[in-house]
This record gives structure tokens, sequence and C-alpha cells, in this order.
């Protein structure tokens, strides 16, 4: 299965401190799917029109069913990728969003300021995750099934998990 990760960071992409949130995405998907995995990485300054166009070029040129961002989500000036992301969509699917939040939540009460989402582009999933490695390791696992449920609606397939550990 073809996955893209994509991380919006200034600060990463000008080689301030390495990425730490597209690996966390790697070692999840590679805990969730039991399919044998393909990663495309991408890692991009906070850009809105360089996310559109990465986003389309996943999805249309590259077909991968999976993409995944993470980072840009918040309320500030540069936080962009949610923008992007609907720029893109061919549906929105608001629910992985608000699960995220309710998840956070719970533990974080800021996370109320994500303005996280996903949806579909053709036979693509996108899905904006946080820019944390600690909430992405906490909500990605709960968006699993749903992604599967996805793929199979989009793509055609529905990939396999593994068990609960």
């Amino acid at each position: 299965m073809k996955v893209a990760r994509v991380t919006l960071s200034d600060r990463a992409a000008a080689g301030v401190y390495a990425d730490a949130s597209g690996p966390e995405i790697e070692r999840v998907v590679a805990a969730q799917f039991a399919e044998p995995l393909e990663g495309t990485r991408v890692l991009l300054a906070d850009d809105r029109a360089a996310l559109e166009a990465e986003l389309r070029r996943l999805a249309d040129v590259e077909r991968c069913p999976l993409i995944v961002t993470t980072g840009g989500t918040g309320p500030s000036a540069r936080d962009i990728t949610p923008e992007a992301t609907r720029a893109v969509l061919e549906k929105e699917l608001p629910g992985f969003g608000e699960v995220m939040r309710m998840q956070s939540y719970a533990k974080v009460k800021t996370a109320i300021l994500s303005r996280a989402t996903a949806g579909v582009r053709g036979q693509s999933l996108i899905v904006n995750l946080p820019g944390r490695p600690t909430a992405i390791a906490e909500c990605l696992p709960l968006l699993v099934p749903a992604i599967a449920e996805a793929l199979d609606h989009i793509a055609g397939f529905r990939p396999a998990l593994r068990p609960p550990a």
C-alpha cells in the first residue's frame, strides 16, 4: 500500500531541527497495517501553494491511496494545512478531525484549537494530523478502522489490519 506522509514545518524544512512527526506517522502506520507499505516522505515549509501542489501530485500523479499530513493545523498565521487540504478535496470528512479533537481534549485542553480535517481526492484519502509526535501516537490508531473503510470505498481495497496488541 502506498502511503505518503507530508510534514509541514518552517523550522524542520529550514534544518533548525529534525522532523520527528513524519517518522512517528511511519511507525504508527507500520504498527497498525499488516499490508506491505511503500512510503513517500515530503517535508515542506508552511506554504499553502506548495502544500496544495504536493497534495495534488501525491493524489493525481503518484496515486497514493493514503496521504497523511502533520503540522500546520493550529490557529497561528502560518498554520495553513486545513485550508490547503480543503482546496484540493472533492469530499470533506470532518469526523476525522472531530475524533482527534475529542481524544486529545481529554489530555490537553488546548486541543480544541486544532482545525485538522480529512477528505477524499480521487482515490486518495488525505488526513491532517497534529504536529506533535505524542499526539500522532494517540490519535492515528483511533482513525485506522475508518481509514481502512474509506480506502475500501474510494480506492477499491481494504488494507489488512494488525490485531490489537
